[in-house]
């Protein structure tokens, strides 16, 4: 399983295009298959594009690509340059910004896939009576091939030797060598794949090349090759600029479920084990605390299985113990701080989508100037004009969070009320506690960190520009400071850094914004259950745009499919003309019955799936295979519990009055193939445990060496019985009880060793030359 995390920034460019400012964007793409592409930055030659992109590899992979285009506005996109790494290398970079220098974008150098060769030497007896060899070279298959406008290509093979070149053959033929004994040693094979491009121009698919000597010692050799770029993808070009990248790749190779059993039980022991910094999930968080990313999977792990509620109450009251004032509660970046911030990222990115989207999209769309810093102001703005735009937005903001208490989850105000009651026992003469212990997550580190970032939140698709940003900025500063006037005493609330924001508050009616927060904060923690409408709120849970095959047409032909605007929320799947525009079709979700992948071969095309529903199955092309599997797990997450799900269906198409998968007649024909069993979990926590098992299995791993510290130091301090000693490397450690920290670190480094011996026995490389583990050839 694989995750890449991106973060771009094109750095100055050069060259052909440095005499005029260019309109730029850059894609992702895997291979030759884009995934990601950034919004167009206007007219610089140093743009920042500060984007993130999160996603699952769902395929094998050679290189992961970055392309910079210019911005045509008569005429097709001009490539600028790329930046490829190939798989083998993203660990070299993972985690730091990297210079990447643009290489040019060459049509020989754009190549994915692999080829499957046989080459043999037979004796073959001549005209005169002599003997000589002959070289008998078999292409049997390729894998991986890029797509041509949307479709699979259509492939053919040359072979040829230094100085002969054979005719075009397809690789179902045969190509014959009389092969000299005094060449074998330095003869080789060039293969090349092309895709016939009928009346276009054919386009070169790749290469490689193989040695005749290397059947020396045996006379058949039979192996995969990865297709390779003309000249290595290398030529000479002026200086195109750079690219940053902050790049994250992670690849876990996760064991069958039973070995992660005595880690999974461990941790999932924490909330109950005394002191709670003797858990194993506390010294997980306490070793590794520079390292952000080893609070998400111990999260992710205990809120599945709804041990997440109680670890928190734990450590927070280890927390509140070492707070000496309530006006400095929850302000660190401690364990219970991270674990709660993760929480309400997963739980809550529903909550978010219905609180902020709407208003948010208004406000991004909407380009109305907000700056009422007199400092910044443009020539020609209106200060009094942009302080009401600014109002009107914080306005509808501030409703509409203080209005959403009914959408809240139930597990967030759960951690609300726990953390309230908390904070009210440790400071029990402060009645402001109860509430900045709420706000300081829930405004905070919630609702301002999504303003400030929608895009983050995936509320928004991308960055927002300087102006829009500036906005967001400003809102997201009043809500902050909105959000704490229910803990504030009056005194503090004049206490404002600038004087304009202070002329800005000033419009606000204070009374009634407290009375609103606390009314909001009082309704998300308190005990007394929120009352429901007994309806669900609509939720947009993924949308874009798909190419969708038209109903009742014949299998071949490009009228068949149609550009559509795809859109599923938690009640229906619908489909409309374009974005916005009013849907062409609607299907409850109660109505799907399966959502499956198609082969290729049903209608020629890549990343097709099929939603099997009370009707004809809707089929549908994504734009990638990322795309195409967050669709396929979305809708099959939806609509899981449908009772009458089928248990088959049809990987193909039902053409010319059979299914091209099976050959059954009968278009209402049972299926051929079990439908993929779906997990019964949250629609929004899709969490894989043993995954998450086995990264915590890699973290603990990784800071194996501070596991032995602790160890050390829980040893010493039940040992040593003089005074306190100075700041050591012990003090890094919470330790309260050391002899119960003891046993459960010397548990835990029982079970790494168990699960390393696990690890290096089915950690076998498949053969060089496999398909799993293809050779890479030579160029030319």
């Amino acid at each position: 399983l694989v995750e890449c995390n991106v973060k771009q920034n094109l750095g100055p460019c050069s060259g052909p295009n440095r005499q005029r400012d260019l309109c730029t964007f850059c894609t992702i793409s895997l291979d030759q298959e884009e995934v990601f592409r950034t919004k167009v930055f206007d007219k610089s030659l140093s743009p920042f594009y500060g984007e993130d992109f999160y996603f699952e590899i769902p395929r094998p992979f050679q290189c992961l690509s970055f392309y910079v285009f210019a911005k045509g506005v008569f005429q097709r996109d001009l490539p600028v340059g790329k930046v490829s790494i190939r798989k083998e290398e993203l660990c070299k970079f993972s985690g730091k910004e990297h210079w990447f220098g643009l290489q040019p974008v060459d049509p020989n150098s754009e190549v994915q896939g692999k080829v499957h060769l046989e080459m043999r030497l037979n004796e073959l007896i001549i005209e005169n009576g002599s003997m000589c060899q002959q070289l008998l070279v078999r292409i049997i298959e390729c894998q991986g091939l890029p797509l041509i406008s949307g479709q699979n290509c259509d492939p053919y093979a040359t072979v040829s030797l230094p100085s002969s070149v054979t005719r075009p053959n397809s690789y179902t033929k045969k190509s014959n060598f009389p092969v000299e004994e005094e060449d074998i040693e330095k003869l080789e094979i060039k293969v090349d794949l092309w895709n016939n491009g009928n009346l276009a121009q054919d386009v070169f698919l790749g290469e490689t090349r193989v040695s005749v000597k290397i059947l020396r010692n045996d006379h058949i050799h039979r192996a995969w090759y990865l297709l390779q770029p003309k000249g290595n993808g290398k030529s000479k070009t002026d200086d195109l600029g750079s690219l940053r990248l902050n790049v994250t790749y992670i690849e876990d190779n996760v064991l069958p479920s039973a070995c992660y059993t005595p880690l999974r039980t461990l941790l999932l022991k924490s909330p109950d084990i005394k002191p709670i910094s003797a858990s194993a999930a506390h010294i997980l968080g306490d070793i590794c605390r520079e390292r952000y990313e080893a609070v998400l999977p111990v999260v992710r792990l205990l809120l599945h299985h709804s041990r997440l509620v109680p670890f928190v109450s734990a450590i927070t009251v280890l927390e509140l113990e070492n707070t000496q004032e309530a006006n400095t509660i929850f302000r660190g970046n401690s364990l219970a701080t991270r674990c709660i911030d993760d929480m309400m990222k997963i739980v809550g990115r529903s909550y978010l989508t219905v609180t902020l989207k709407p208003v948010l999209d208004e406000i991004c769309e909407s380009n109305k100037t907000c700056e009422i810093d007199p400092i910044k102001l443009k020539e020609g703005d209106n200060v009094e004009v942009n302080k009401e735009n600014l109002q009107g937005y914080v306005q509808k903001v501030f409703s509409s969070i203080t209005q959403s208490s009914s959408s809240c989850p139930p597990l967030m105000c759960d951690v609300f009320r726990s953390l309230r009651h908390m904070a009210s026992k440790r400071f029990p003469d402060d009645p402001h506690v109860q509430y900045s212990a709420v706000s300081s997550f829930v405004f905070l580190r919630f609702f301002a960190v999504a303003v400030l970032s929608p895009h983050t939140f995936q509320l928004r698709p991308h960055h927002p520009d300087l102006e829009v940003s500036r906005t967001l900025t400003l809102i997201s500063k009043t809500i902050q400071t909105l959000g704490s006037w229910g803990s504030l005493s009056k005194n503090k609330l004049s206490s404002f850094k600038e004087s304009y924001m202070y002329d800005f508050f000033k419009s606000f009616q204070e009374d009634k914004c407290i009375e609103k927060v606390k009314k909001f904060l009082d309704e998300i923690s308190s005990n007394v259950s929120k009352e429901s409408s007994g309806v669900e709120d609509s939720v947009v849970l993924k949308e874009g745009e798909i190419q969708k095959r038209a109903q009742g047409r014949k299998r071949i032909g490009k009228r068949n499919f149609k550009k559509r605007w795809l859109r599923v929320t938690n009640r229906e799947l619908s489909y409309h003309k374009h974005r916005g525009k009013e849907a062409l079709c609607i299907i409850p979700v109660k109505d799907i019955r399966a959502v499956e992948k198609l082969y290729e071969s049903a209608f020629n095309r890549k990343n097709m799936f099929q939603v099997l529903h009370s009707e004809k199955p809707l089929y549908v092309q994504a734009g990638n295979c990322v795309e195409a599997s967050e669709w396929v797990e979305v809708l099959s997450q939806v609509s899981r519990c449908n009772p009458d799900r089928l248990g088959t269906f049809h990987p193909s198409a039902y053409v010319a009055g059979a299914w091209l998968c099976c050959r059954s007649l009968s278009d209402s024909q049972p299926g051929c193939k079990p439908c993929t069993p779906t997990l019964l979990a949250n629609l929004q926590l899709d969490i894989d445990c043993d995954r998450e098992t086995e990264r915590i299995f890699s973290l603990l791993t990784s800071s194996y060496s501070k596991l032995q510290k602790m160890e050390d130091a829980c040893a010493s301090i039940a040992v040593y019985q003089g005074p306190p000693r100075e700041q050591d490397d012990y003090s890094l450690f919470t330790i309260q009880d050391p002899k119960e920290t003891f046993h459960t670190v010397r548990q835990i480094t029982h079970i790494l060793e168990e699960l390393q011996r696990e690890h290096d026995t089915r950690s076998g490389t498949a053969q060089y030359g496999s398909q799993e583990n293809p050779i890479v050839g030579k160029t030319s």
